[in-house]
């Protein structure tokens, strides 16, 4: 019963992360049509700049309210990083999906070098509250508590996105364009507004999960971006482009499959068990459980 419940309750912290990630990848694309694979830049990135907030005050442990920083700190750094993105490169190329592709993929790969070549290629032990690094008894299972705070962040953010997404002009604009983009222009309404302002939000939740990946992973490393970004495509495929309660149940589903497989059977099982789960979904549900096709 104890390996269960630990093994649920890493699950759900690990799709805490991949939600962090597939929220703004699924509004981005949702929306604005482009396939960001430097999303997970803005992740690293975000993780970084929070990692070097908490590393001036000297100690592997800080206090909430350094922590708390930390996670502005890492949420800011996405956010600018996005605008950064949207401005100066995706706003030139919208229509044109293959140089979207080539350039964020360059953008990512250029990232990682710089980080490499800034902080270096050796993971960095991420500062932390003292009470993250102990463990809950949770019926018998010795649960880590950085867990329970990711998949809190996580509830968070899925609440105020679905607050921002449902009950705000700004939202119904978002929602419209994610639904039909030429109508909303129909309208007279300026989606490129929209379009930045998504692209800003996603990259500030990255930011936000790099902090939390760190945590969850007790150190942040160049390639952390990465590996989180394919299963974070993964899951916007299968909860639906552009729908957020889809990533987050498909993010908790994908997580927990392999967790759990990856115990119960061999070290690699589950990521294989996941991309079966992924053609089975195009296969039955080509827009995902929560897409546009499923719910028509």
């Amino acid at each position: 019963m104890s390996t269960l419940v630990l093994l649920a309750v890493t699950g759900l912290g690990l799709g805490a992360l991949y939600f962090l990630v597939a929220a703004g990848l699924s509004l981005i694309y949702g929306l604005m049509r482009v396939l960001n694979f430097a999303h997970g830049a803005f992740l690293t990135v975000g993780g970084y700049v929070g990692y070097a907030v908490g590393a001036r005050f000297g100690t592997a442990t800080v206090s909430w309210g350094v922590f708390v920083l930390m996670l502005a700190a890492g949420a800011a750094t996405g956010a600018v990083f996005a605008l950064l993105t949207e401005t100066v490169l995706i706003r030139r190329l919208y229509e044109r999906e293959i140089e979207q592709v080539l350039v964020t993929v360059g953008l990512g790969l250029a990232t990682v070098a710089l980080v490499n070549g800034g902080w270096g290629s050796d993971a960095r032990v991420m500062p932390a509250p003292a009470w993250t690094g102990r463990t809950t008894d949770l019926l018998g299972a010795a649960v880590p508590n950085d867990r329970f705070v990711c998949i809190g962040a996580a509830i968070v953010v899925l609440i105020a996105l679905l607050g921002l997404l449902h009950r705000t002009r700004y939202g119904l604009v978002i929602r419209a364009g994610v639904e039909n983009r030429a109508m909303v222009r129909a309208l007279g309404i300026d989606v490129r507004r929209s379009f930045t302002a998504v692209f800003v939000i996603g990259g500030a939740v990255a930011g936000l999960g790099g902090v939390l990946a760190g945590l969850y992973n007790s150190s942040v490393s160049p390639g952390m971006g990465d590996s989180l970004l394919i299963f974070a495509f993964i899951v916007v495929v299968i909860g639906g482009l552009g729908s957020i309660v889809g990533s987050a149940a498909a993010a908790v589903g994908v997580a927990l499959l392999q967790q759990f497989v990856n115990y119960y059977g061999t070290t690699g099982l589950g990521d294989f068990t996941v991309v079966l789960a992924l053609a089975a979904v195009l296969l039955i549900r080509p827009g995902g459980l929560f897409g546009r096709a499923a719910r028509a």
